[in-house]
Formats: structure tokens, sequence, C-alpha cells
């Protein structure tokens, strides 16, 4: 018998069979089954032999989280175990089911985790990039202003990144995290644990290129390797420095070449000045 609380379910990201046996039991065992999209749940369940039966399987996503969650508070306190799994992976990571753990742990509640797949982890896995400390970023912003500033705000992040990117953007992000981030290792997962799975390495440049060129499909995590500053060249910074220039002051070109290259500001802002009086 399933405990009363809420139950995070992680269910396969492509591959039916990447489900744990206790993530099984749970699904057999839960009074209220609640999903991002009941559809796929559903699936996964007839896949594997379990029956919904009379049980409410119920949905639970970003429109109408609000009016969902006192239902099911509701449930958790009268004693009834209820799962919840997002569409794909573990819940949570890039997924609505956050305001409902919080709202049951605020109100008493038992949470707990069933883990199992994620794309983050997957992607990681397979990137060929190190895994000692990586930083989860999720989505980008889809409009240009807010997404070059988030990727300005990583330039000095000592962690592989780890991002999701729908394939319609894939080519831009890619060139926007070259031009903010500097030519680092990365690579493009796609289509993780699914039959046309594909990783692809390489520079941000090459792999923007590649992907301009052939616009791909599917669902996709790019991995994004740490930033080194002590391979930037005196030469790699001046010619940055120049280019600011072109469009910002000397203070605005200092902060921006210091930041999106790790260093310190103080050299950067004197190259700046020199170079701004040699332009007068």
């Amino acid at each position: 018998m399933l405990p009363a609380g809420l139950h995070l379910v992680a269910v396969p990201i492509g591959n039916a069979r990447d489900i744990t046996l206790r993530a099984l039991d749970a699904l057999r065992d839960a009074d209220v089954l609640v999903a991002e999209d009941t559809r796929s749940l559903r699936r996964l369940m007839d896949l594997h032999g379990i029956a919904v039966g009379d049980r409410p399987l119920l949905a639970y996503h970003d429109h109408n989280g609000d009016r969902a969650r006192p239902r099911l508070l509701a449930d958790i306190a009268a004693g009834k175990s209820v799962v919840y799994a997002s569409e794909a992976g573990t819940p949570m990571v890039s997924d609505p089911g956050f305001d409902l753990a919080r709202a049951v742990t605020e109100e008493g509640g038992a949470v707990t985790s069933l883990p199992g797949a994620s794309a983050a982890i997957t992607a990681l896995t397979l990137a060929g990039l190190p895994t000692d400390r990586f930083m989860f970023v999720g989505f980008l912003p889809s409009a240009g202003g807010p997404r070059r500033k988030a990727l300005d705000e990583l330039v000095g992040v000592a962690a592989t990144l780890v991002f999701y990117e729908s394939p319609k953007r894939l080519a831009a992000m890619l060139s926007e995290a070259s031009e903010r981030l500097g030519n680092r290792n990365a690579a493009v997962c796609r289509e993780l644990t699914k039959r046309f799975e594909e990783v692809r390495q390489g520079g941000l440049v090459e792999l923007s290129e590649f992907y301009a060129a052939n616009p791909p499909k599917g669902e996709i995590v790019v991995v994004v390797d740490r930033g080194n500053s002590e391979t930037i060249s005196e030469i790699d910074i001046e010619h940055e420095v120049n280019k600011a220039l072109e469009t910002m002051s000397v203070r605005d070109a200092a902060d921006y070449v210091a930041t999106r290259f790790n260093v310190k500001r103080r050299p950067v802002y004197q190259m700046a000045m020199r170079i701004s009086d040699g332009k007068g």
C-alpha cells in the first residue's frame, strides 16, 4: 500500500522501458493519479499493463495548477496517496509540479521522490564534457534581449552548462551562445533514448553553422563546457574590446569584456582607454 502524501514519479524520456519497478508499483497502488499530460501517462500505464480503473486521473499543468491544487491538497489531508508524473523525465526539472510539491510541504504533508530518467543527466553522461560541477539552466528566454542577458550572466560560471532548447531556436541559440560565451566546446544531444538518438560534439560556432544548414527535429539538450580564462590571449581580449567600443562607452565595454572572459576588469578598462584614446 502506498503511504499518504505526494509521490513524484520519474517517467521515461523516450524509451518506455526506462522506468523503475518502484515507479510501476506507485502507479499501480496510488489512490489518485496526476500528470502534466494525462494521455502520456495513460499510454505508459497501458504499455506496462497497469489499469487506471476507477481512480481519478487528473491533469496538472501551468494553466490549471491554481484550480487543481486545492483538490489534491484535500485528498492528501484525507489520507490518500497522490502520484504526480511529468510529461517526460523527472518531476520538478523544467516542470510545473514545483508549486504542488511546495504547497503540500507547507500544509505539513509528506512529499517523496521516486527517481528515474532525466534528460539533463542523460545528456551529461553522453556529452564528453566535465561532470564534476554542472549547472542546469533549462530553457533560455525566447526574446533576443533577455536571452542575451541570461547568457551574459553565465559567462563566469565555473561549471558545465546544461540547456533545454527547441529545434526551431537551436541554431540561433548556439550562435548567440558562441558570441556571449566564446567558442566553447559543446554537445547537442537529440532524441535521447529514442530510435534516432544523436549526440553531435564540437565548438559552438561549428555546431551553430551545422544546425543552421541542417534544421533538427525532436527533443534537444545542449551541454556547454565551462569557460577557461587561462586560455584567453590578450589578442582575443583586445579584439573584443575593439568590437565593443563600436557600440559602447569605455566603461561599458570594459564591463562587458571582463564579464564575458571572466578576467579582472581593471586591465581591460585600461586597454579600452588606450584604444579609445588612439582612435580619438
